[in-house]
């Protein structure tokens, strides 16, 4: 199929990508939503009347930006639930606390560059555990709530920083290699795009639709580990309403009813690549293989395993 071009670009906001939409009776989950873009995401959804679920791991942060959203957008149903992707007893704990159907899943919390190596209490690098495993956790247990919605969506998001790894599936935690904090970023970015491609392969049968994204650079926590500045110039930078914009976008599009196994950026479906380019746009190849995927998946299923058999 050709590739999915919008009238959106680079300075579109997520409030003029939402424009005309109406969500009312729809509901979604936005992780990591008390912060950055996941606060701008949250608050464009709310505009189009749908009941939004913040997914945080801090409650008051959480209940700071519902309450604010409920009053800058007059929509009261914003909720907040505990979530800390890092721990399956709290990622069991939402999902089990969730009633009804579920429209749109916005994975979108995650972590970046930590400078040393560390590790989950499964024994997880840091970074794919976070940006990847929990978030597949997650996905895999709210399955029958996407699947009885009967069109549902989940958004993945990802980075430019996927173009700095694959996922190095004979040595995901840094066993042999050493630690890189890029390397070990890129190659969880990287797997939340191949988690896309795999969702799709498996559920689209069930009328669940996954693709990726990268939102820009804009400044927000997750540049705590870098000193908390952007190294990109200026006029690459975007404001999180614009980063935003693209999450926006693949959650309520029409353009993507019923597709699914994409990667955007800019609210435009990328260009596919197979090297990685100056400007660091497009997607790699490898990032979009369905091989790739499907033994990430198998892979992460055999890694949430083990941690059962742990715990």
């Amino acid at each position: 199929m050709d590739r999915i071009i919008t009238n959106f670009g680079f300075r579109t906001t997520a409030d003029e990508v939402a424009e005309g939409v109406d969500l009312t009776g729809k509901r979604a989950v936005v992780t990591g939503a008390a912060s950055g873009i996941g606060v701008e995401t949250t608050r464009t959804l709310a505009k189009t009347g749908a009941e939004v679920t913040i997914a945080v791991r801090n409650l008051e942060a959480g209940a700071k930006v519902a309450g604010e959203i409920m009053t800058t957008t007059g929509n009261k149903r914003i909720r907040v639930a505990q979530l800390d992707l890092n721990d399956r007893a709290s990622i069991n704990a939402f999902v089990a606390d969730w009633i009804g159907p579920l429209h749109i899943l916005v994975n979108n919390a995650g972590v970046m560059a930590i400078p040393d190596l560390r590790k989950t209490p499964g024994g997880w690098e840091m970074q794919f555990a976070t940006n990847h495993l929990g978030h597949f956790a997650l996905s895999l247990g709210l399955h029958d709530a996407l699947a009885s919605a009967g069109a549902a969506r989940i958004v993945v998001v990802s980075s430019s920083g996927h173009l700095l790894s694959p996922v190095v599936f004979d040595d995901i935690n840094f066993a042999f290699r050493n630690y890189d904090p890029w390397s070990a970023y890129g190659q969880s970015k990287t797997a939340n795009i191949l988690f896309a491609v795999g969702a799709t392969i498996r559920w689209a049968k069930d009328g669940i639709t996954s693709n990726a994204l990268n939102p820009g650079a804009i400044a927000t926590n997750l540049q705590r580990h870098i000193g908390g500045k952007l190294a990109t110039p200026p006029e690459r930078q975007k404001t999180p309403q614009q980063g935003a914009a693209t999450s926006v976008l693949l959650a309520t599009s029409p353009l993507l009813e019923g597709v699914g196994g994409h990667y955007f950026e800019n609210c435009n479906e990328a260009l596919t690549v197979t090297s990685r380019p100056d400007a660091y746009e497009g997607v790699a190849a490898y990032a979009l293989n369905a091989d790739n995927a499907n033994r990430l998946w198998d892979t992460s299923v055999d890694l949430l395993g083990q941690y059962s058999k742990q715990s």
